[in-house]
């Protein structure tokens, strides 16, 4: 919205600032701050009210979670929030880029607050049919995915770009439709399975907003790619406007997120926050760069797969419970432990994950 008084720009000078996606990027993170700040407590006390009882705990969970019954869930409402206020009003509404993230993050936001709804509502720890929520989650990432490959390079909208290596990539043609649909499907489950501690996800994922919001900068830059020697994406660079936005509303809602939560996210946020940094990664060809970035997700993901696999092929299990965070809750280690020391596996990896810029 602001960005179009660049038109004016000739009359008025100091509009050109508009121009600049960096300034537009920094408007984005502090006002989807600014709502989330303002607007938190309300939505909270209101969730509060509804649900009542709040988000049901795991009976077979471990027992120090016990102590937050009655916390209220769908947290992400007000992420997602503070996100489209914020990119509506700083993107270039024009680039079609905006309107795919926009539109997997907020589907999948969508899916994940039904489910939600359903385990307030039902007092259970499952929402509803896995298969039709995988499904409509599919079906989302196939229409991202086509758009991105419609949208794209045609030297490079079917190819799967490998990092560390200059000029090396994969013709997968029409496959790469079902390489991005893994990508972004995968992407949302992960931040999913890792939102089980106060504050555990929300870090990551702005981590992992942050570097993706340099990358695609980067990426929609023609001389910065040059220099850099990755591949050339008009328009990514716009995704860093909601890169910024989803930074700020990240850190407005830890604010209310930290330990003792006074919300938590719920499938309403992972699942729309995973959905959507899949969908940047997929935009910008660094969708195998998403899974060192994301390398935590990916850990969280891999141990439940593991713990499933060897239970029904062995009848043992390998961790003491998946994910992987409440197998070292149930080793002693305290919560916040925990959460602090996979923050700082997650800031590890987004470095490998930034490296991969100049490392080849």
């Amino acid at each position: 919205m602001l960005y179009e008084l660049v038109a004016f720009s000739d009359q008025i000078s100091v509009l050109n600032v508009f121009r600049y996606i960096t300034f537009r990027t920094g408007g984005a993170i502090f006002t989807a701050l600014l709502f989330v700040m303002l607007f938190g407590p309300g939505i909270i006390d209101l969730l509060r009210v509804k649900q009542g009882k709040g988000q049901p705990i795991r009976d077979d969970g471990p027992k120090s979670h016990l102590s937050k019954v009655g916390t209220p869930t769908m947290g992400g409402l007000m992420i997602l929030a503070g996100i489209t206020v914020s990119v509506l009003l700083w993107a270039n509404l024009r680039n079609p880029y905006i309107w795919i993230v926009l539109g997997v993050m907020l589907g999948y936001g969508a899916i994940g607050f039904y489910d939600d709804y359903l385990k307030v509502t039902r007092r259970t720890s499952s929402g509803f049919s896995s298969r039709m929520r995988l499904g409509l989650e599919l079906l989302i990432a196939a229409i991202a995915t086509g758009a991105v490959m419609y949208l794209g390079p045609p030297e490079i909208s079917q190819v799967l770009t490998l990092p560390f290596f200059k000029n090396m990539v994969l013709d997968l043609g029409l496959f790469f439709l079902v390489v991005g649909v893994f990508v972004i499907a995968g992407a949302g489950n992960a931040v999913n399975l890792t939102d089980g501690l106060d504050g555990l996800a929300i870090v990551p994922v702005m981590i992992a907003a942050a570097t993706f919001g340099l990358i695609a900068y980067l990426i929609g830059n023609a001389k910065f790619a040059q220099y850099l020697q990755i591949h050339y994406v008009a328009g990514t660079g716009e995704l860093a406007v909601i890169c910024g936005a989803l930074i700020g509303a990240g850190l407005g809602f830890l604010w209310f997120n930290a330990p003792p939560a006074m919300i938590f996210m719920g499938d309403t946020g992972s699942l729309a926050l995973g959905g959507a940094l899949g969908a940047i990664a997929v935009a910008t060809k660094h969708e195998i760069v998403l899974g060192i970035v994301g390398g935590l997700f990916v850990l969280e993901t891999l141990s439940v797969i593991i713990q499933v696999a060897s239970f029904k092929m062995t009848g043992k299990r390998v961790f003491r419970m998946a994910p992987l965070h409440h197998h070292y809750e149930q080793q002693g280690w305290q919560e916040s432990t925990v959460v602090v020391r996979f923050w700082i596996i997650s800031v590890i990896l987004a470095l490998v994950g930034l490296a991969t810029l100049k490392l080849r």
